[in-house]
């Protein structure tokens, strides 16, 4: 994901920057973190205006470092408690959250309206609805996911049994972002609750409706004794990072994943980074070309118009194929959006008026803008781009050189497809990557050859919706993985445990190590049938 929002660099959607489109402000500010500074300087040609002044009384309601320590403290002793630990409390957080969301399912659209233009339908089925069947899930599963899971032992402990016990990390620290704010805010928080941890969320700033929402709605239907919204930005949330935490789940770009894995590193704490990259699509010329184009546009612009880290980021595509694929999303394109798709109502606007100017530098750069061949329009005001298509820019510019998260669409083309593989191996690994194809050899090719977090054969994006896929990257798109029982996991410790009696005590593994004694010791470790008896023989007469 190309995020910087989690409250550690200043941007112009954060409560810090403010709000506006001004072009008067320049500053620099250091951010210290663990005794590692972090620099950045914020042009005024980029970044709204911003309001400098701060009364006294904002001064002190500040949430410090001290302020930090506080709140670990008290939920360090409601985890201490083993209130977390029971089944019972598990359960009645997650119902309440589960009330939550059909009760305060209206307030939920309208903050994300308020955030990115959502369209309701959209917001309902891609945060709302997968928010809700998580919950569900967990509901439905809690007692077995936290039932000891029985395995087999081993000779060398006969007599024995052994299992593996799920106990929760402890505190845990989830960092939010602003571009699905409501479901990935509340889903890693589902799963941490379902592991029996206590927890603190920290919506992004840069979605100010739904994160005020959140601390609105947890404070109402959630233990605060136990689960704990914090809103800000950068001070907040580096108060935040300073302290010792069991867990730290963040979302969001690799340049603010660096800083929390810096901090995390302190404490030896462990981390999930759920980050982002480049998503591929790879197109063959045997496909269903009307149901391709349909789910390439789902996977792009139906999706957050861009701004997702799952999202489409460019296609590959053979010479020959292209002009017809371009042919098939432009009329794709108009029946779902219309004829002048900037006044379509089905699609999310950019986020902010930087993100906004990123796309649009993007999009200008000069070995870029003459390769544009379908959209192009933009409106600052609205903060919208049309849904653009460009064919072969150069593999060196920047818009195929970082993520693009946003409504514009490169197509590169290749001689033959398997020339592809290539190209995509070049990048770093994404967080998915999509073939569209019926021949099974490049299917399996694909899967074998390609390195994402996850893949899908001709669609986009559903594999997200599948609860038995662990969802997360690899290398530079994320570490760790959740949904579903992978949450639980997440946020859970596999404590091994043997039991053993005082029977079948053996001679054997005590000193004086006698020849017999070596022999029989031998056999346990190598498998030898025969001398396993005779060693068993022995245990039994002591």
């Amino acid at each position: 994901m190309i995020i910087v929002s989690a409250g550690l660099f200043k941007d112009c959607g954060s409560s810090i920057v403010g709000a506006g489109l001004g072009d008067t402000l320049a500053y620099h500010h250091t951010y210290k973190i663990n005794q590692v500074s972090f620099s950045s300087s914020i042009p005024s040609s980029s970044y709204c205006r911003a309001t400098l002044s701060i009364t006294m009384e904002e001064a002190k309601q500040t949430f410090d470092v001290d302020k930090a320590a506080v709140l670990v403290k008290e939920l360090r002793k409601a985890f201490t408690s083993g209130k977390t630990k029971s089944y019972e409390w598990r359960m009645s957080q997650l119902e309440s959250i589960s009330k939550m969301i059909d009760e305060k399912e209206k307030e939920i659209i309208e903050a994300l309206h308020k955030d990115l233009s959502k369209p309701e339908l959209e917001a309902f089925v891609s945060e709302i609805s997968m928010t809700k069947s998580s919950c569900k899930l967990a509901l439905k599963e809690l007692k077995h996911w936290m039932m000891p899971k029985k395995v087999e032992t081993s000779m060398a402990t006969y007599p024995s049994s052994a299992e593996i016990v799920s106990e929760p990390l402890g505190v845990v620290l989830v960092i939010s972002t602003w571009n699905f704010p409501f479901l990935l805010s509340l889903d890693p928080v589902i799963g941490a609750i379902a592991a029996g941890n206590a927890v603190v969320l920290k919506p992004s700033e840069i979605a100010p409706a739904t994160s005020s929402l959140l601390s609105r709605l947890l404070v109402e239907y959630a233990d605060e004794s136990a689960i704990r919204v914090v809103e800000g930005a950068v001070v907040e949330t580096s108060a935040l990072l300073e302290q010792k935490w069991d867990k730290i789940f963040f979302t969001g770009g690799a340049r603010v994943g660096h800083i929390v894995m810096t901090a995390a590193a302190k404490h030896l704490t462990p981390v999930t980074l759920e980050l982002g990259g480049k998503c591929p699509v790879l197109v063959d010329s045997n496909v269903d070309l009307q149901v391709t184009a349909r789910r390439i546009v789902a996977g792009k612009w139906a999706c957050n118009n861009g701004q997702a880290c799952i999202g489409v980021d460019y296609i590959i595509t053979t010479k020959d194929f292209a002009t017809k694929l371009i042919g098939a999303l432009r009329s794709v394109l108009e029946e779902c959006f219309g004829k002048d798709p900037m006044e379509s109502k089905d699609r999310s606007r950019i986020v902010n008026s930087f993100h906004f100017m990123r796309l649009v530098n993007l999009l200008d750069e000069d070995k870029v803008s003459d390769k544009i061949v379908v959209g192009g329009q933009r409106d600052r005001s609205q903060l919208q781009i049309a849904p653009t298509i460009l064919l072969d820019v150069p593999e060196d510019s920047l818009i195929m050189q970082e993520e693009i998260f946003g409504p514009l669409l490169p197509i590169m083309t290749v001689e033959k497809l398997e020339d592809a593989f290539d190209m995509i191996n070049r990048k770093p690994k994404a967080l998915a990557a999509y073939l569209f194809s019926d021949d099974e050899q490049i299917k399996r090719k694909f899967v074998q050859n390609v390195s994402a977090g996850g893949i899908a054969i001709n669609d986009t994006i559903l594999q997200l919706a599948v609860p038995t896929l662990p969802f997360g990257g690899v290398g530079e798109s994320g570490m760790g993985s959740y949904h579903g029982k992978f949450s639980f996991d997440a946020f859970s410790h596999n404590k091994a445990v043997l039991y053993r009696s005082f029977a079948g005590e053996s001679p054997t593994r005590y000193p004086p190590y006698t020849p017999g004694k070596q022999k029989q010791m031998k056999a346990l470790i190598s498998g030898d049938v025969f001398n396993i008896m005779l060693a068993l023989l022995g245990w039994f007469k002591n």
